[in-house]
Parts: structure tokens; sequence; C-alpha cells
């Protein structure tokens, strides 16, 4: 892979990228304009031909998920953008939204139109205070313009578009549980069917999309289906971007088409910081089961990466090396999802609690062989019984590790304690100098 492909990222580097001039530089509202003298259901059809699929995680077609919203209907429509990015090492949400906020806004006119909605919200994570008057500043220079309200762009068609912040739970990332935020509820997952695109926000037609694959959308009604089919593989169609943090010389965000490999982005990053060597990695963020080195060269794809055993997720690439404790590193991600954990079923909420006190204790140098298996019976009888994905999420670092590094595990009972202390590994040593 020589070639990079910069769509959404093309312009983060200028200084006024995120404003209304900087935007329209480059054809900004020009995809608007063409998709409103469009047919609605032209613009479904030219999106599923394009192969876009879901970029927050599931992967799930974003033109047959539009295609499901039943028409004729005399109901409200609403679109609601996922801005929620909580998923430990993903960062590609919010530098886009921070460098180019009009891009997810004009591909959110565009969906909307699709979808026959005359209502869309933004659900922003409220830590991230200085995206969210980004985003903001953006709606109000739309509605300015004439782009967002009534008779958008003088097409006759109304838009109303709210900016909502949430407060910081991680489970409201969940589709059903952010809907519920959105009403004023607390969030929690809801029990499906129905689904949203039958009975979600309002118990109305309700399309739920992650704020990369919206802000794609304007790019494919500029360029056409073929030019964004042309890139990634056969079924992953077009370009992403990739999230890279951790023991890597040059962390940062790295758009390429789908189907990359990590040793390919490890070479644009600089590869693994000086004098260290990759030891373990994941492919999706936190919640999809770790990789070695031994997948270095599988393709970052939906099917590529589920072939070789994990999910592609949302791109998170989280780079450890060789003086990283494996055990350590999953018991800090096994404390998130306990405390993010909203409650709600048995299986997350008591086996999240168990798991950490296990990891913790392993950590430690307490316990023993019959732990590991108490850990994987554990995740065993949650994987699959949660009322979520948070359960099942909260699974896989744990036994995706113990299936490649069980000495490690082992190791820290055998000797008392983490064998990547300081202190304690010169205790290591001596107790192997003496055996």
């Amino acid at each position: 892979m020589t070639t990079l492909t910069p769509v959404l990222s093309a312009h983060w580097d200028e200084k006024d990228s995120f404003t209304m001039a900087g935007y329209k530089r480059h054809d900004g509202y020009k995809a608007a304009e063409k998709a409103l003298k469009m047919e609605p259901d032209a613009v479904i059809q030219l999106i599923k031909d394009s192969g876009l699929r879901g970029r927050g995680g599931a992967g799930f077609p974003t033109g047959m998920k539009w295609g499901f919203i039943p028409q004729g209907d005399n109901k409200d429509h609403y679109l609601v953008v996922n801005a929620d990015e909580s998923e430990p090492g993903t960062c590609k949400d919010m530098p886009l939204l921070l460098a180019n906020p009009h891009v997810l806004v004009e591909g959110m006119i565009i969906a909307s139109y699709a979808i026959r909605a005359k209502y869309a919200f933004v659900y922003v994570r409220g830590e991230v205070t200085h995206v969210v008057r980004r985003v903001q500043q953006a709606i109000q220079d739309a509605y300015a313009a004439g782009y967002l309200g009534k008779n958008i762009f003088g097409s006759g068609v109304d838009l109303e578009l709210v900016l909502h912040v949430g407060a910081g739970a991680y489970i409201c990332g969940e589709e059903t549980a952010l809907l519920d935020s959105l009403e004023g509820f607390r969030g929690q997952p809801r029990l499906r069917p129905p689904f949203p695109a039958i009975a979600g926000l309002y118990a109305r037609p309700t399309v739920v999309n992650n704020v990369e694959s919206i802000s794609s959308v304007p790019s494919i009604i500029n360029r056409g289906a073929e030019w964004f089919s042309s890139m990634g593989t056969e079924k992953s169609k077009g370009m992403t971007i990739y999230s890279l943090s951790g023991h890597v010389t040059n962390p940062g965000q790295i758009e390429a088409p789908l189907g990359i490999t990590l040793r390919e982005l490890l070479d644009l990053a600089g590869g693994v910081r000086e004098g260290h060597q990759l030891k373990f990695w994941t492919p999706g963020g936190s919640s999809t089961p770790i990789f070695t080195a031994a997948q270095l060269d599988t393709p970052l794809d939906y099917e590529g990466v589920a072939a070789a055993g994990s999910m592609l997720g949302t791109k998170a690439l989280q780079i450890f090396d060789e003086t990283t404790c494996v055990v350590r590193a999953v018991l800090r991600w096994s404390e998130f999802y306990k405390h993010e954990s909203c409650g709600k079923c048995t299986p997350c909420r008591e086996g999240t609690y168990w798991l950490v006190q296990i990891l913790r204790d392993l950590e430690n140098g307490k316990g023993s062989e019959a732990d590991l298996a108490k850990l994987l019976d554990l995740c065993e009888n949650i994987l699959g019984r949660a009322f979520c994905a948070l359960g099942d999420g909260a699974t896989s670092p744990i036994t995706s590790s113990i299936k490649h590094f069980r000495d490690e595990y082992i190791a820290h009972f055998t000797h008392g304690g983490c064998p990547f202390d300081p202190y304690a590994s010169t205790l290591f040593a001596s107790a192997k100098a003496g055996a």
C-alpha cells in the first residue's frame, strides 16, 4: 500500500478548515444542493451502490439501513448521529468534528432528505467541550446560510438540526441507550425488536448513524458510487480513518483504504517506538479480541479481521510493546467496563464486577490456575447473555489475552507479583537464580 486516500482529512491542516468559508472553498455544500435535486430513493440507491458500511463498529450497510425506514406512513422520521465516541483507544470522530464539522452537517442534510426526516440530532459526549462548540458554531452558520431551517437551499424541504450534549456515559454509545438519553431518560439499552427503524426516537422511525458514516456521504454524492467503491476491498468499500495510539513513533489518524494492514500503517507512522518491538495490539478498540505480531499482515477490513478472530470495530489500533504487562492492560480495560455498565442486566452488572476482582488478584500475584478457569467460565456466562454488546466487549480482551499470553498470567501468581514491575522483576530474577 503506497497511496493514502485523504478525503475526510484532506484539509485538516488548513487553519480555517472548520469554518464555513474554509469548507465551501473545497466545494462544500455542493453535494447537498445536488442531492436535493434528486429523488430521495435515488439518493438511498446511490449510497447502496457505493458499498458504504457503518463506521461506528458493526459495519452494517448504510444505504440498507436508510432503506429500512417505512415510507408513506404519515409519521415523523428522525436522523440521529452518534458522536458519543467513548471506546478506549478510539479517536477518529472527535478530530474529524474538530477539523471539519461542516462535512457532518452536509451529510446530515443529505441523509435526512433521503429518509424524509425533518428533524435531525447530533448526540455528542459532554467532555469534549471544544468539539461541542465547533459543531454548534457550524450548525449556526448553516442556519444563517439557509442550509438548515425552512425551505433549505430554496428546495421547499425543511430540516431542523439539534445538538444534544451527553453526560459522559459509555453505554450511550449503544444506539438504543442513546435514544433513551435523547428522550430524557437514563441511558439504558432497549429490548429489540422493535428496531429503531420502526420505533426509535419518540417511537418513530429513526436512523442512527456514526459520525464518519454520515461524513462520508457528501463525497459519494459529489464523486459517485464507482469512485467510492474503487477503494477498499470487494466487500469493504471505500476509505476510512484508522486511529493509531500507544507505543508508536507517530500516533494519530491515518485515512487509508479498507484492507490496509497494520504493517503498512506502522511503516507510515514510523514504526513501533525506537528500541522496542510489538507485543500485542487491538484492531478495533479495547472491546475487540487482541492480536499479536502474527497478525501484522491481516487485511484491516471487516471480513479480514473477522477471519483472523477479532473485529474491525472502530479501527482503534492500540499498539503495545514488550514493556507492557498484558494482565495490567486487561485489568484497566475491565475496570472501565465495570464502571460503565449501566446495571440493567445481571450478567454484565455482576459479571464485570467479578472479572475485575479476579484480575486484580492475579495482577498482584495472588491466585492460581483455577482462577484462570474461573475467568473463562465467567466470560462464557456473560458472552451472548448480556442485554447489549458491552458485556460481550468486556470478555473479549480477557479471553483473547489468556489465549495468547497464558504463560504471563501464570507468571504473576507463580512469582507473587507482576513481572513487569521493576522492583518485582529483581525479586523474580533472584527467585529464578535460587531455583
